[in-house]
């Protein structure tokens, strides 16, 4: 059995913590190529000790530092930002880059993992937000597989495999519905970063996270199965379901839905994505579904949860809109965090940089890092004037 070698961009966050316990629950299957951190030294030098990768990466010259003054081993192959972000992935004893870093960061560097032949396992949503026709066109061009990690296309991925397209009607993502499903108006306005990052059924990172409380990361879903399934957006439908047991579900011509069911552990999809097209045991329990009781499906509400309609906004109006999307909301995140937005004020941020968004080009890097850096712009303007306005916690007190 061959061994699969993997390199890990975002090692130290859930995502990546979850594709190194996969790694330890197969270690005859998989083994460590490369690894690429943020700026938790302290954890990845751990790492880098028992995984003994021969590329390493940080996020920036003051943590390589730190990550050279801890005094473990380290490999020869060493760099931080970006450039050593595309050192890993697309370093040659590498099969399979799990792309696991939040945000934009990582677009340079599955290029260059799709570039060098490698398998893309993606959990990175914003990268096919920002650049889906570039990284899918350029993947096709190669030869490269990219596979989902994300749950809900993960599972999508797995009820498509074996179909044609024609015999698809539409793809069905399902939502938790965040910390805030059922709240008022009046609540939502009140929330502080806490109240949002407590997710009720998934850990994740703090930018996710908000995301799922605002339901813009379902919206960042439906874009990316656009371009990872090839289907329009008006073909791809959300559910809210709280219990978060059925990933997602495929609905077939002849009216017949086929759903993929599981245990709320990312270890699944990403072993999934390691062992495609086989299936590998898993140290993880079975799904009981007599303990798992009800199962609930609701719609979700555009109006207490505006970011899934703007989502919709921007991949009908394309091909740069939904780069604006992405962007303004990454901003708009940061300050919320910060406690410098409301909760609510989130949606407006990216609603204003998207009305004042003119038709732009998106089909090389060069326009979509231009479009990217315009709406950062115009969405810190929009985060400024709110914060004038008084909207923001801070203010409110």
């Amino acid at each position: 059995m061959a061994l699969k070698r993997l390199a890990i961009l975002g090692s130290t966050g859930s995502i990546g913590r979850s594709a190194l316990a996969v790694v330890d629950a197969h270690p005859d299957r998989l083994a460590v190529a490369a690894l690429a951190a943020g700026d938790n030294v302290d954890l990845f030098a751990e790492q880098l000790v028992r995984y003994a990768p021969r590329a390493a990466a940080v996020a920036s010259p003051g943590a390589l530092d730190r990550l050279r003054d801890s005094g473990v081993p380290l490999p020869k192959e060493l760099g931080a930002g970006s450039d050593g972000l595309v050192q890993v992935a697309s370093h040659p004893d590498a099969d399979i880059v799990i792309c696991a870093t939040a945000g934009s960061v990582g677009l340079d560097a599955v290029l260059a993992a799709v570039d060098a032949g490698k398998t893309v396992a993606i959990a990175n949503k914003e990268v096919l937000v920002m650049a889906g026709q570039i990284v899918t066109a350029a993947a096709r061009a190669r030869g490269a597989a990219i596979l989902p990690i994300d749950s809900e296309h993960n599972a999508i991925h797995q009820c498509l495999h074996g179909r044609q397209p024609s015999d698809v009607r539409r793809l069905v993502l399902t939502a938790s519905g965040g910390p805030f499903r059922g709240r008022t108006p009046e609540d939502l306005a009140r929330v502080s970063p806490d109240d949002a990052l407590q997710h009720p059924t998934w850990r994740m990172g703090r930018k996710i996270t908000i995301d799922s409380a605002t339901l813009m990361n379902k919206g960042l879903e439906v874009i990316e199965a656009r371009w990872l399934f090839d289907v329009p957006a008006d073909r791809v439908d959300v559910v809210v379901h709280p219990q978060s047991i059925v990933h997602s579900m495929v609905e077939l011509v002849d009216g017949s839905i086929i759903a993929q069911l599981g245990v709320t552990d990312m270890r699944l999809p990403i072993q999934y994505a390691c062992s495609y097209p086989e299936r590998w045991t898993t140290p993880l329990p079975t799904l009981d579904l007599v303990r798992a009781g009800r199962l609930e499906f609701e719609a979700p509400s555009h109006e207490r949860f505006p970011c899934l309609r703007l989502a919709y906004r921007a991949i009908e109006a394309g091909p740069s809109m939904p780069c604006v999307l992405n962007a303004a909301n990454e901003v708009a995140v940061e300050a919320f965090l910060a406690g410098r937005l409301a909760f609510t004020d989130i949606p407006a941020v990216i609603r204003a940089a998207m009305d004042a968004h003119p038709p732009a080009a998106a089909a090389t890097l060069d326009e979509v890092r231009a479009v990217d850096a315009w709406a950062r712009a115009r969405a810190s303007e929009a985060v400024q004037a709110a914060g004038r306005a008084g909207s923001a916690p801070a203010a409110r007190r």
